[in-house]
């Protein structure tokens, strides 16, 4: 028997978004197991509830794997506060998936890789190119584009749409 390949997909996928579901349907052609960790990460202001955040991670998952998009892969989702060579340790994950959008991305990516390999040497990086038509969407511009009355809903799921217009009304 095969020990199964886990893999850590983290960010704070405030809000989740096309972009992010397509690296995880393509994370899970090399993972037996993937897990989303959805960062709290207080320090970036998140609009977003970290309760919020994991309920669309989980709707993107379980939608895929109802699907049979994630290839036989189980997909869970997990909250974490801690370094993220810690949270792969826990989980038992070998391997730490990042998805990259353009060149600029590549430079922080590359340092971080390299600062977890320091940390965690049996913990491997996988960058994953993001494809053509998501190379653009970032959470950041979903979030700035939908707050000007901008449509976002060819970069989000109807689900995180909902969620965004439930959110902002609120505000």
């Amino acid at each position: 028997m095969t020990t199964p390949r886990i893999g850590v997909y983290p960010g704070t996928f405030d809000p989740i978004h096309n972009g992010h579901v397509d690296i995880v349907r393509r994370a899970t052609k090399v993972v037996d197991r993937l897990v989303l960790a959805v960062a709290a990460n207080i320090g970036k202001d998140p609009l977003l509830s970290l309760e919020q955040r994991i309920e669309l991670a989980n709707f993107e998952a379980e939608n895929l794997m109802s699907s049979g998009r994630a290839n036989g892969c189980e997909i869970r989702v997990a909250p974490f506060e801690v370094l993220l060579v810690d949270f792969a340790r826990e989980v038992e994950a070998t391997l730490i998936i990042r998805g990259l959008r353009a060149v600029s991305d590549f430079e922080y990516e590359f340092q971080m890789a390299s600062n977890n390999a320091r940390l965690a040497p049996t913990i491997e990086t996988v960058f994953l190119t993001a494809s053509e038509t998501n190379q653009f969407i970032s959470s950041r511009f979903v979030k700035e584009i939908h707050r000007f009355g901008g449509d976002v809903s060819s970069f989000i799921s109807e689900h995180a749409m909902a969620m965004l217009d439930h959110y902002t009304k609120k505000r």
